[in-house]
């Protein structure tokens, strides 16, 4: 499982996807109450970010006109996240250079999205 945290404009279908899966899995990990310390000292996850990032790839899946029929609740994310307070810490630069050394697809995908945000900040 890993939560990549990358702007979902700049990933290609796969991995937009993926991440949206694995996240699924992770809230299904947390509520089985499955030990998660190798994904948390790894930097793979937050369990604390899970909805907001949830929501954030759903509404580029939506963008994109994927269909979406797996919402998440909430508030049970913030109540299973509450154990793992203050023990996370995604290294979002890393994940970046890993996506774009694994995916060319993504790589030209961040690469254009960087651009589009440099020309509307000029």
């Amino acid at each position: 499982m890993r939560m990549w945290m990358l702007p979902p404009g700049g990933m290609c279908r796969k991995h937009l996807l993926g991440e949206h899966v694995e996240l699924h899995m992770l809230l299904g990990s947390m509520r089985r109450g499955k030990n998660m310390d190798g994904f948390l000292s790894g930097g793979l996850v937050d369990p604390q970010l899970v909805f907001a990032r949830h929501e954030e790839l759903v509404a580029e899946m939506i963008r994109r006109r994927f269909k979406h029929t797996s919402p998440i609740d909430a508030s049970e994310c913030a109540s299973l996240a509450a154990r793992y307070a203050g023990r996370t810490f995604i290294n979002i630069a890393a994940n970046a250079a890993e996506l774009q050394r694994r995916c060319p697809d993504c790589a030209h995908l961040m690469q254009a999205e960087s651009a589009t945000a440099q020309s509307d900040t000029n």
